[in-house]
């Protein structure tokens, strides 16, 4: 299966009838300036359709995107470190664990993206945890594997893996377009 068309639908901070209905979600969470917005858009092959900034903390909705008029990619706001105010920080801090966690929304899977070169942080790990006690569906990809140096790329990926146990990581690049193919196969199973 391939993405033959991608648009935004909508920015979403609270409940809304297109959480409630039987489409398929599949969402995608991170901290800050892991580069979410970006995979988006390389995977959809859409250039400007998910907004990107150098700035932690762009996102500050769940931004909704219809995908092959048949599911929602969900763009969570970041986690971690963000150029907010306290208040905002907690206010999508809250937003977050709602839509994940306390809302009844149901979840296709849970695209966790950790950068490749950094590794999961704390924060990522939490979040992990979180997410396999409440049994979500998870795929990890592990972003800008451009940037590991070549002489410790299969240290880094065995590092990244002790951390974050079973499950399968997907190396990624947004930038060269590398693990694109394995990466929507396997959100689109």
């Amino acid at each position: 299966m391939q993405i033959k068309s991608a648009k935004f639908v909508k920015g979403l901070v609270g409940p809304d009838k297109i959480l409630e209905n039987n489409i398929p979600k599949i969402v995608f969470i991170g901290r800050s300036n892991v580069g979410k917005s970006s995979l988006i858009n390389s995977l959809t092959r859409q250039k400007g359709l998910a907004k990107t900034s150098s700035l932690p903390g762009r996102t500050q909705e769940l931004n909704v995107f219809l995908i092959n008029d048949n599911f929602y990619f969900v763009d969570l706001p970041g986690y971690g470190f963000a150029k907010l105010s306290k208040k905002d920080k907690k206010w999508l801090h809250e937003l977050i664990n709602w839509y994940l966690f306390d809302s009844y929304n149901e979840h296709q899977k849970i695209v966790l993206i950790v950068d490749a070169e950094i590794g999961p942080t704390k924060d990522d790990l939490e979040i992990l945890k979180a997410l396999e006690e409440c049994k979500k569906n998870i795929i990890i990809v592990a972003n800008k594997e451009d940037k590991i140096k070549k002489s410790l790329y299969q240290k880094q990926l065995n590092k990244i893996q002790d951390s974050i146990g079973d499950h399968k990581i997907f190396p990624f690049s947004s930038k060269t377009g590398f693990g694109a193919d394995k990466l929507l196969r396997e959100i689109l199973e």
